[in-house]
């Protein structure tokens, strides 16, 4: 019976309806109503802050001026001489895949005129360069401005030093 009366005691025991010796789960409407009151308060908050316009007086930290500010690429003395199209099959495969560009010679106002009566000169010399080139050396990024350089040096041989200041790709399809 000692036994019994020990186990008694250990269980819960259930007085007039409301247990003793048990966790009570707690909460119930008060703690529930203190939830949504936190949880109003820090959306309202939120909201708030995100919405304020920042501070226009002096700020904590100023923004710092960078560097010199450098030339821009294209200059007010410069002309750009748009070449007609160009189209080649690239690798050595029949005919399955092709590259049409479009390329425009950048040189000064004087040597506009030089460089449209050059024009099919400097269309033969970049069509030598892109036949050479292989289908694989067009998935490699860097390639493209190794093949602006190969273009411009090919520019500067057929026009001569200090008439072309470069070549300017402005369109390429390869198919």
């Amino acid at each position: 019976m000692a036994k019994k009366s020990a186990a008694k005691a250990g269980e819960q025991a259930v007085e007039g309806g409301v247990q003793t010796g048990a966790k009570k789960s707690g909460g119930g409407i008060v703690g529930l109503a203190i939830l949504a009151v936190g949880a109003m308060t820090s959306s309202f908050a939120t909201v708030y802050v995100l919405a304020s316009d920042p501070p226009t007086g002096p700020t904590a930290c100023p923004v710092a001026e960078t560097g010199p500010v450098a030339d821009p690429i294209a200059q007010k003395d410069q002309s750009y001489v748009e070449l007609r199209d160009i189209l080649i099959t690239i690798g050595s495969e029949p005919a399955t895949r092709y590259l049409k560009m479009k390329l425009a010679v950048v040189t000064d106002a004087e040597g506009t005129s030089m460089v449209q009566s050059a024009e099919p000169v400097l269309i033969d010399a970049f069509t030598n360069y892109l036949r050479s080139v292989e289908l694989s050396d067009f998935e490699n990024p860097d390639f493209y401005a190794h093949m602006r350089e190969q273009l411009g040096r090919r520019a500067e041989l057929v026009l001569g030093g200090g008439v072309s200041d470069g070549v300017l790709i402005t369109e390429f399809l390869l198919r």
